[in-house]
């Protein structure tokens, strides 16, 4: 099935992309550069958190730093704003992500987050968001070593701001901020080749309403196939085989966090640590945000989970479509019914919970099931560890999806 993937044009990655000035001054490795015998560490020693810089970077006159509050109604909304006209678009301005405002709630507010580590940039005059940088708290594996890292995410800066050069500012100011909290690693992703991934990945897309998807022009129909035979190729059953997968509930939470525990440990070289409160506050489904569902095994313990968030996108040039309603496959886990047979009817609850496609990256084992469920391939994702130097790593060892 081919179908266009929705190839992401962050601008304000690309204005660092060959920035070797900024990238020289990094702790990161650079392109090219190989990791000989089993490497797994710090590339520059912890500091004492005393010695670092204690005031913000300086920014363009006119703008300043801010928090955003995102249990605020009034900030989050501006945060919502800002991303969904500035942050991800295709190469051809069609569809641009929207991130909801209980997503951003859901996504920002772990366990330990620290509101200082969501740094946005305003006009002095306007007080209007400008720009935003987020971190927040996670403990990630990389191989057999376990450190407390910062996830980095929306990374954005207002299109009428790019050529003020706020990104580089923005990276160091999240970076200062993070180290103060004796933090001295993060990991981060996207498309764009900077020094140096750590793995790279590919998404694949599966159409559960493919005649929207091909009126919006997300998708094209393929040559010499009707729009019917093409429709009925990708049909799905109208309900799930397994009726034991269920909804995710909040006793469910210690069963979870040891399948979660078990199977990354075992299977992966690349995941995040969990917490009771983490697995709570990410996996308990929330309406619009995260979906989860598990199989019962004896003694309140969990076999199997599967699980997707929901991330929309705009459509911004169709008279009849406006709206892409897309969720992304999370953490998948299998131990009494095949991967496939999971996924299959995940696709099915997706379907019947409204959304017009499934996105899926090849991490972990997600790929054994792409040829025979019919998705299609998608583009790139480039996973970074900031300040740490180790062996690259095949899609299969990533054990960790970030949002």
């Amino acid at each position: 099935m081919p179908i266009d993937n929705l190839v992401v044009n962050i601008k304000d990655s690309q204005e660092i992309e060959k920035d070797h000035k900024f990238w020289n001054t990094q702790p990161v490795l650079a392109i090219g550069e190989k990791i000989e015998g089993d490497v797994n560490g710090p590339i520059k020693e912890s500091q004492d958190v005393a010695n670092v810089r204690p005031e913000p970077y300086a920014i363009p006159a006119g703008f300043e730093w801010c928090d955003i509050d995102v249990t605020n109604p009034t900030e989050v909304d501006e945060l919502y704003h800002l991303l969904k006209e500035n942050y991800i678009e295709d190469k051809e301005c069609m569809f641009r992500l929207d991130y909801s405002v209980p997503f951003l709630h859901w996504a920002l507010t772990p366990p330990g987050y620290n509101k200082a580590w969501l740094v946005g940039v305003r006009n002095q005059k306007t007080n209007c968001l400008m720009g935003c940088i987020t971190a927040v708290p996670i403990h990630v594996r990389v191989f057999d070593v376990v450190r407390p890292m910062a996830e980095i995410n929306f990374l954005c800066v207002h299109k009428k701001l790019r050529t003020k050069r706020l990104v580089p500012v923005l990276i160091k100011e999240i970076t200062r901020r993070v180290n103060l909290s004796d933090r001295w690693q993060a990991i981060y992703t996207t498309p764009v080749v900077l020094p140096k991934p750590v793995a790279t990945c590919r998404y694949a897309h599966r159409s559960l309403n493919p005649k929207k998807l091909i009126e919006s022009k997300f998708s094209h129909l393929p040559r010499t196939v009707s729009m019917a035979n093409h429709i009925e190729s990708l049909k799905l059953a109208s309900k799930q085989a397994n009726f034991m997968l269920r909804p995710m509930t909040e006793v469910d939470v210690p069963g979870v966090l040891a399948l979660l525990s078990v199977y990354l440990a075992s299977t992966t070289n690349f995941g995040q640590v969990f917490t009771a409160d983490e697995v709570a506050h990410i996996f308990l489904p929330k309406a619009g945000v995260i979906s989860t569902y598990v199989i019962d095994g004896p003694n309140n313990t969990i076999t199997d989970m599967c699980s997707y968030y929901h991330l929309s996108l705009t459509i911004t040039k169709h008279n009849k479509h406006k709206k892409l309603y897309t969720v992304y496959s999370y953490y998948n886990i299998a131990t009494t019914i095949p991967l496939l047979d999971l996924m299959r009817d995940l696709l099915i609850i997706a379907r019947n919970d409204g959304a017009d496609c499934f996105t899926a990256l090849d991490v972990m084992e997600n790929q054994t099931v792409f040829e025979p469920l019919k998705f299609g391939l998608g583009g790139v994702l480039q996973y970074y560890v900031y300040n740490w130097k180790c062996q690259s790593m095949t899609p299969d060892k990533i054990g960790i999806v970030l949002v």
